[in-house]
């Protein structure tokens, strides 16, 4: 699916533009007849009427855009003060990237090929993540920045960060074996972010940022891919379906925790059907999916979903399951019907087992949105967008 940038300029205004008062000047002037369309350049008349949802650039296609336009009215509504990130690659904007001993990082070419100037800023794609588009719906940024990164602004801090770490998973041994960012040691750097805000904002309005802001938690692939089939070290110690319960459980502590720090509001992202990566095909030795991996995958998601229906009575908080699994599998079986052409092999490399430090300097293939891989692990930005916009629904839903 491409990803197209509308862009939007008025004249004849010298105060700052919020999305309020773009929509408001937009309608008025529409309204008097006085608006001239060379001021404003636009696919079709009727995005005028939605692009309040961007300060200065959509990107949506028009179906999508009623989804964040329904979000930033409930983000409104609701006092959404920010989005804040645990999780893997699947949401790691490049807190990996200074870190001296992990060979899991992308912040090298060809990932980054699509981001703003094809800088790579550490994401495991070739553009922006599902958190970014969903800051973006909801009118905050078009990005969410790593909390590690060296250039990160106390101002940046305000609408949200990314604690997440490639790698990473639900049992903390899954981390240690790659050294990177354990979802312990993630935690430990929101209490350090919690710090920084009442110093910046003071402690009352601190609190409220944090008891306001929507928390992202995606992973669990590496718990089983690292951890489970390609090490021994658990598989020794569980079974399957032993090892799913011990990583709910893992997960069950770490939201409790979440909690005693004031996280409120929780989307927690389901599996994917990884059993359907490059990697996994060719590990296979096969050009299908392997279903083994999925029905894990996919039992692994009722589990987690039952536990977070069951925290959210316990606990009174706001949550919401984001079930990626099914979205993903149709479009791997009608790739056509959402513009991609091609589902077994990444973009980059051999498009079969590249992916991290291995992907460095490697070419790319000619039409980066006809492709659903990026590497032989990670999804492309087309790909995120699409699961981004059923991240918004789930979100959506948690809020009402």
């Amino acid at each position: 699916m491409p990803i197209k940038a509308i862009e939007i300029s008025l004249h004849e205004t010298h105060r700052p533009i919020t999305p309020s008062s773009l929509f408001n000047t937009i309608i008025k002037r529409y309204s008097s007849h006085k608006l001239k369309m060379k001021h404003i350049t636009l696919v079709t008349l009727n995005l005028v009427i939605l692009m309040f949802m961007f300060q200065a650039v959509i990107t949506c296609d028009a179906r999508a855009m009623g989804y964040a336009q329904k979000l930033r009215v409930l983000a409104t509504k609701y006092n959404v003060t920010s989005i804040l990130v645990f999780g893997d690659s699947s949401v790691d904007p490049g807190n990996n990237n200074d870190l001296p001993d992990t060979w899991h990082k992308g912040n090298f070419l060809p990932y980054g090929k699509d981001f703003v100037h094809s800088f790579p800023t550490g994401r495991f794609t070739n553009g922006r993540l599902p958190t970014d588009f969903i800051a973006a719906a909801l009118g905050y940024r078009k990005e969410i920045k790593a909390y590690l990164d060296r250039y990160l602004k106390e101002e940046d801090l305000v609408h949200g960060v990314s604690f997440a770490s490639g790698g990473s998973g639900y049992d903390d041994f899954t981390a240690n074996i790659t050294n990177v960012i354990s979802l312990n040691k993630q935690l430990e750097y929101f209490k350090e972010y919690k710090i920084r805000m009442e110093r910046l904002a003071g402690k009352e309005d601190a609190h409220r940022i944090v008891e306001n802001a929507v928390f992202i938690l995606s992973m669990g692939t590496n718990d089983f891919l690292q951890n489970y089939y390609f090490l021994p070290t658990r598989s020794h110690m569980f079974t399957i379906a032993q090892y799913q319960r011990y990583l709910i459980r893992c997960m069950e502590i770490y939201v409790k925790k979440m909690h005693s720090l004031g996280v409120r509001r929780l989307a927690v992202v389901g599996m994917e059907p990884f059993g359907c990566m490059p990697l996994i095909r060719t590990l296979k030795n096969s050009d299908k999916c392997d279903e083994e991996m999925n029905q894990v995958a996919l039992s692994f998601n009722l589990l987690l979903k039952a536990k977070v229906s069951a925290l959210e009575a316990t606990l009174g908080m706001r949550t919401g399951f984001v079930d990626i699994y099914g979205v993903i599998q149709n479009i791997l079986r009608y790739p056509s019907r959402y513009g991609f052409t091609e589902t077994k092999k990444g973009c980059c490399g051999s498009g079969l087992t590249e992916f991290g430090t291995s992907l460095k300097g490697l070419s790319m293939c000619a039409n980066h949105s006809k492709y659903i891989y990026w590497d032989a692990v990670h999804f492309t930005e087309s790909m995120y967008y699409i699961i981004a916009d059923k991240a918004v629904k789930s979100i959506i839903t948690s809020l009402t």
